[in-house]
């Protein structure tokens, strides 16, 4: 049953008591749904059990669609040359046409990464639930909402219904004091949580993001937190809003406006978590004390301070862990108990839903500005979406980048998935801003460093994994 709200709640709980439709404690919730966003790679099946069902989408006013996944960054003009791909698109914008959902195709100066668009369109809100047939879907928690990667099969039932099947998570509190170094980041924050706690330290649980350096990041950071909640195990992670949310949000397409505006706001600001209320889980973290992070294996848990070297899997007691270790440094050949610092590498990627947004190509620009990529490395900046590369173009930023040598590419998800014709070859290292090293990720045989964009830039210029504090 709901929690009474006679007692201090969590803002995960005051959001999920607010869209619980039933609830019963031998079942999962029934939760409303207050925006489904959707992309071409999963809903071509939900799609297609609509049309085996005769079912119509229950509200297609609370449904987006844009092609990110599949799509090519290169220039707009030129043919979709993989076939499922294009089938893929295709697919999208007749299902958006034949069911009546509002869809930003390629061509549209609003399409982008299913992630970008959301917020910078006003469309995710305080408050909402919100899914996607995509892991990334926490991003949203930034702006305060309940925000849920969801499968195939959800997908189509919260098409087709509005609702969403889900059981109750357990609260963790996520707690980071104090003041960032110069040179250290929103991802390094979030890197660094995954190394302590592991990939399933949330497993079972909705983070709550907090404290003093928290509530210093901008609406962009704090989304690059959110974002890789996931990948430490978490079903969800968010932000409440405040003054930063409201600022934010204030004026966007979709966003309320006049009387409606004032009245949102005042229903916003009742959701911050209550004096009193308990987590089930909580961690606190010293912002002064992390240095920037990047990854050495093949899960997001395996990272390290960029002058900390690479473990040993003989200090690992845990057999499991131990293999799991050795397994990974042997994909990634790369020697136990040596620095990564100074590793060569041959691509660098500045972009996908983690770090594609302006404030993150501006600190790229920033560290690129009067100087060259390193001849042996390939740089691919990915805008993430088309009001982000049109953003960047008008600030010049796009100039930078090409005078240091890097290619300025189309919004989309680009080498994040290498579903779209950009990816590593086998055996290339590529220090990523994405949000996940698994093997074969960024293309097959590929080998994957995640970091900040700051760390990615300062590599791109030295053609290694480089510390960014000595370039500033």
């Amino acid at each position: 049953m709901s929690v009474s709200t006679n007692q201090p709640r969590t803002i995960i709980e005051k959001i999920w008591d607010n869209h619980v439709v039933s609830e019963r404690p031998d079942a999962p919730s029934l939760l409303y749904i207050d925006l489904h966003l959707v992309h071409e790679v999963t809903s071509p099946q939900a799609f297609d059990g609509l049309r085996a069902r005769r079912l119509k989408v229950r509200r297609p006013d609370l449904t987006i669609a844009t092609t990110d996944h599949s799509t090519p960054t290169t220039p707009r003009g030129l043919p979709i040359v993989d076939k499922i791909a294009a089938t893929q698109v295709e697919k999208l914008i007749q299902n958006c046409k034949d069911f009546g959902i509002h869809c930003y195709p390629l061509g549209s100066n609003k399409q982008g990464i299913v992630h970008v668009i959301g917020p910078e369109l006003g469309l995710t809100q305080p408050g909402m639930t919100v899914v996607c047939g995509d892991s990334h879907t926490a991003t949203h928690g930034a702006l305060g909402a309940l925000a849920i990667g969801i499968g195939t099969s959800e997908v189509e039932h919260v098409l087709a219904t509005q609702c969403l099947l889900l059981k109750r998570s357990k609260t963790y509190q996520v707690r980071v004091d104090g003041a960032l170094k110069p040179g250290v980041s929103a991802k390094d924050i979030i890197l660094a949580l995954i190394a302590r706690i592991g990939i399933g330290g949330g497993t079972g649980c909705i983070f709550e993001y907090c404290g003093s350096a928290i509530r210093a990041l901008s609406m962009e950071e704090r989304m690059t937190v959110c974002n890789m909640s996931i990948e430490a195990g978490a079903r969800a992670g968010l932000v409440a809003p405040d003054d930063t949310t409201y600022q934010y949000v204030a004026g966007r397409q979709y966003a309320p406006k006049g009387a409606a505006w004032d009245e949102a706001v005042a229903r916003w600001r009742k959701l911050p978590t209550d004096d009193g209320a308990k987590y089930d889980k909580s961690i606190t973290i010293d912002a002064a004390s992390l240095e920037p992070m990047i990854t050495f294996g093949t899960n997001p848990g395996m990272g390290i301070p960029i002058r900390g070297a690479v473990p040993n899997p003989s200090d690992i007691t845990d057999p499991l862990e131990r293999d799991s270790l050795a397994q990974a440094l042997v994909y990634m050949d790369l020697p136990a108990g040596k620095p990564l610092l100074g590793h060569p590498v041959n691509v660098v990627f500045i972009g996908s839903c983690t770090n594609s947004r302006i404030s993150d190509l501006r600190i790229a620009a920033s560290v690129l500005k009067g100087r060259k990529v390193n001849p042996n490395v390939r740089v691919l900046v990915v805008p993430g979406s088309q009001q982000v590369k049109e953003q960047a173009q008008a600030e010049g930023l796009d100039q930078i980048f090409r005078d240091a040598g890097a290619d300025w590419r189309e919004a989309g998800c680009s080498m994040c998935i290498a579903m779209n014709g950009d990816q590593l070859e086998p055996g290339q290292y590529s220090v990523s801003t994405s949000n996940r090293n698994f093997e074969g990720r960024q293309g097959k045989g590929g080998r994957t460093f995640l970091a900040s964009p700051m760390t990615a830039a300062a590599s791109a210029i030295s053609g290694m994994v480089s510390d960014v504090r000595e370039l500033l």
